[in-house]
């Protein structure tokens, strides 16, 4: 990888803010005027009938389909959201290691099929980064927001290639490369494959609460070998670390009466990866559950429902929302058990102006019998405020 060329620094990417602003007032109007990309779909029968010819029309999830890449690496704009989510450690050659964050969100916004303005964000495009430095004391973070329209944005079909303005994430071949160019930090970074994607539930239908209908499609690739660079504070330096890609589609995310979920995904130091996440209800408490555990062998274990649980060992209090998060947990994956630890408390993220919530995503370790395990990344929705996705 040349690690000098094609990465902004802070300082220069200060200069692009102005022509982006400036850009960004061509999708604005639009954006605002039409309901918010990830909001929940109509919940009252008439409302739907009086307008389905006029509404949008998401396409549902259902069993048995066949996930087919590189096409499933791609974009879906049929349905109503969907995300590339990375998230992993890197290792300074000196220091403390680090954890970040890179995030690309595609939204469908519920439109009347007879607007005619070319500014009509039929599909919206958000992205979150961030870096998690225990030295700085709290979550570095950054997002930006788009439609797709006049090149500002975008998400390919054939393949992972999605993009806002000089961020993007893309796929060649058996890797990965996304570039951040930020305020605070930058990143230039090489994802390579180590293993095959993991398709988690049924073969990548994962249930997301007791109604068939609350599902999504979702595949995951563990233990990518990560290369690169950082850029801040005025230098520029070599990282090497681990990560972990999550793709995700669907059209009804969240059950009525669920407020946010608790997830894990954690490379194990023995070549094996673990995703669990729990959904939870109105009263905090354990609304569905699910996972899956392949080991390094390839053998895979599904877990169900009740096979997981999450259980909180710690909180923390935001200091800026007041929010409190259960930063620590014990996880049960079938028989095993996991005591989860951040990498430093407030990674608490901040995305009202792209996403409109507050959530926290940081970097963890994993330890079992009270040995390191693992490494990987714990996110945390619906604490600030519930979810309504």
């Amino acid at each position: 990888m040349k690690t000098g060329k094609g990465i902004k620094t802070p300082m220069n990417a200060d200069r692009s803010g102005i022509l982006r602003k400036r850009r960004t007032l061509l999708w604005l109007a639009g954006l605002l005027a039409a309901p918010r990309a990830f909001a929940q779909p109509a919940s009252h029968e008439s409302d739907i009938t009086r307008h389905s010819s006029l509404i949008t029309q998401f396409a549902p999830v259902v069993p048995g389909h066949q996930l087919r890449f590189p096409r499933d690496a791609g974009s879906h704009p049929d349905f109503r959201l969907e995300w590339w989510y990375v998230t992993g450690w890197l290792n300074q050659g000196t220091g403390q290691p680090l954890g970040f964050q890179i995030t690309f969100f595609r939204g469908r916004p519920e439109l009347r099929q007879d607007n005619p303005s070319a500014f009509t964000p039929h599909q919206v495009i958000i992205a979150h980064a961030a870096l998690s430095d225990p030295g700085h004391g709290r979550l570095i973070h950054t997002q930006r927001a788009a439609r797709a329209a006049f090149d500002l944005a975008g998400a390919a079909l054939d393949g992972t290639r999605v993009w806002i303005d000089e961020w993007r994430l893309h796929q060649e071949e058996n890797s990965y490369r996304a570039r951040i160019a930020a305020q605070e930090f930058s990143l230039e970074l090489a994802f390579t494959a180590t293993q095959p994607p993991l398709l988690q539930g049924e073969n990548g239908f994962s249930r997301k609460g007791p109604a068939p209908e609350s599902a999504s499609y979702y595949y995951s690739v563990p233990h990518l070998r990560v290369s690169g660079t950082l850029a801040r504070g005025g230098t520029q330096q070599r990282v090497v670390g681990t990560a972990w890609l999550d793709h995700e589609w669907s059209s009804h995310y969240l059950e009525k009466d669920a407020t946010g979920w608790d997830w894990i995904g954690i490379n194990l130091t023995d070549g094996s990866a673990l995703m669990a996440f729990r959904m939870r209800d109105r009263q905090g408490g354990h609304l569905w559950a699910g996972g899956a555990l392949r080991h390094a062998n390839g053998r895979l274990e599904v877990f169900s429902p009740d096979q997981v649980r999450f259980i909180p060992l710690r909180e923390w209090k935001s200091p800026r929302t007041g929010t409190n998060y259960p930063v620590s947990f014990l996880v049960r994956a079938g028989d095993r058990e996991f005591a989860i630890e951040p990498l430093f408390d407030d990674q608490e993220n901040d995305t009202r102006t792209s996403t409109g919530t507050i959530y926290w995503e940081g970097a963890v370790r994993a330890y079992r019998g009270g040995n390191e395990a693992g490494l990987g990344y714990l996110e945390l929705t619906g604490y600030w405020r519930p979810l309504n996705l």
